[in-house]
């Protein structure tokens, strides 16, 4: 379950790799590609330009290099070339980069054009829920100090947490064990230990927490058809603290923490 040193350093690297990618998208001019030609872009960038592996594609017989989850989806999104990004939406990209036999795992939720004040408090929350939870890491915690802290900001700001999917372990395997849950009591739960390796990645609701899955057994939906929203990062626990794996360029660090004594 904890990483050596040495592996820490190649996930970082991958998570290096993966901030690129999100900063690349960054850059484009979202509003009017379809959904399949986000997917594209991103697989030339991975392949061509970082020689990387897009992780997520033929895992699970999936066929994609991201998922595209918007407005009312939550998770799991089919990239589309009917399904076109337009002024107002929201939309996740949740994707996967495997370099040297290591993968790291990150998704932003990015505003297409001129959105709605409540959609933009939802991405904003969402983002600072994923770093309540990030913040909590550290040796000696747990990860029900991680779960109540995002489900604690969540809550105070009027939204729901998803409860059907969770956080997990990474390294040479998309999904490791442990399960890290966006919900939880403090100081229950399994106890962080240097050299553990797993995502964060809360998804926040407009309304109640209930999801359905739509008919192609992937596409993740909001049972009341309001707004979703997710951010993901790979982060590692360190010895006094956290490292987050695969933070991108506009993001400030967080504070390290002192381990308890």
């Amino acid at each position: 379950m904890t990483k050596t040193p040495a592996e820490v350093e190649l996930l970082a690297e991958a998570g290096r790799l993966l901030a690129s990618v999100f900063a690349h998208l960054d850059a484009q001019p979202l509003a009017g590609l379809s959904t399949l030609q986000v997917n594209d872009l991103v697989e030339d960038f991975i392949v061509g330009q970082l020689g990387a592996r897009p992780a997520s594609k033929g895992q699970y017989g999936y066929g994609f290099v991201l998922n595209s989850s918007r407005n009312a989806v939550v998770c799991h999104g089919v990239p589309s070339k009917d399904e076109v990004l337009q002024d107002g939406d929201i939309v996740n990209f949740d994707i996967t980069l495997e370099k040297q036999g290591y993968i790291a795992d990150s998704s932003k939720t990015f505003l297409i054009g001129d959105v709605t004040p409540a959609a933009k408090r939802l991405v904003r929350t969402a983002y600072e829920a994923m770093w309540k939870g990030i913040r909590s890491v550290q040796p000696g915690a747990t990860l029900g100090d991680i779960g109540y802290a995002i489900e604690r900001h969540a809550k105070q700001n009027g939204y729901s947490i998803v409860r059907d999917y969770c956080g997990h372990g990474i390294g040479r395997q998309m999904h490791e064990d442990p399960q890290v849950l966006h919900f939880g009591k403090p100081g229950t739960g399994l106890t962080l230990r240097e050299g553990m390796v797993f995502t964060i990645e809360p998804m926040l609701n407009q309304g109640r927490s209930s999801v359905r899955t739509e008919d192609d057994g992937w596409t993740v939906v909001t049972a009341d058809g309001k707004l979703s929203a997710q951010f993901e990062h790979t982060v590692a626990v360190t010895r006094d603290g956290v490292r987050v794996l695969t933070l991108r360029p506009d993001e400030a660090r967080p504070q390290r923490r002192r381990s308890p004594r």
